[in-house]
């Protein structure tokens, strides 16, 4: 059986990928790695390989995790947003993603709030 690319958006989610990293702009934030949690929602064709029952017609949501993990480590961003931008650029780099949407939260111990964070939406090149 054979799709033509679904117009309605399927999705692929993946919830509190955790890293350490860099951020922030006073120099306090900046002298230790913080913590950040990610949550992203991948909108990608997943009919054929529902279909067919077979991960490499998918999204490898684990090396995608991985690889927005290392990203996150290996950053020193001033901005969430910025390392939001980054996140999104790698996750639309992996095959069959064709929009993403990435929230990237600081997690905080203060009182009077525990996370700070940005929800962005890029879209790949058609």
């Amino acid at each position: 059986m054979r799709y033509r690319p679904s117009e309605s958006g399927d999705r692929i989610f993946l919830r509190g990928i955790r890293f350490s990293c860099i951020i922030g702009v006073p120099d306090r934030e900046r002298r230790r790695r913080q913590p950040v949690s990610v949550d992203l929602d991948l909108e990608a064709d997943v009919a054929e390989a529902a279909v067919a029952d077979d991960v490499r017609r998918t999204v490898d949501y684990g090396a995608l995790a991985r690889r927005v993990a290392a990203v996150g480590r290996a950053s020193s961003c001033y901005l969430i947003e910025a390392l939001a931008e980054r996140i999104c650029a790698e996750c639309l780099q992996f095959p069959g993603v064709r929009r993403v949407t990435a929230t990237v939260c600081k997690l905080r111990r203060r009182k009077t709030y525990r996370r700070a964070g940005v929800t962005i939406q890029r879209a790949g090149r058609s």
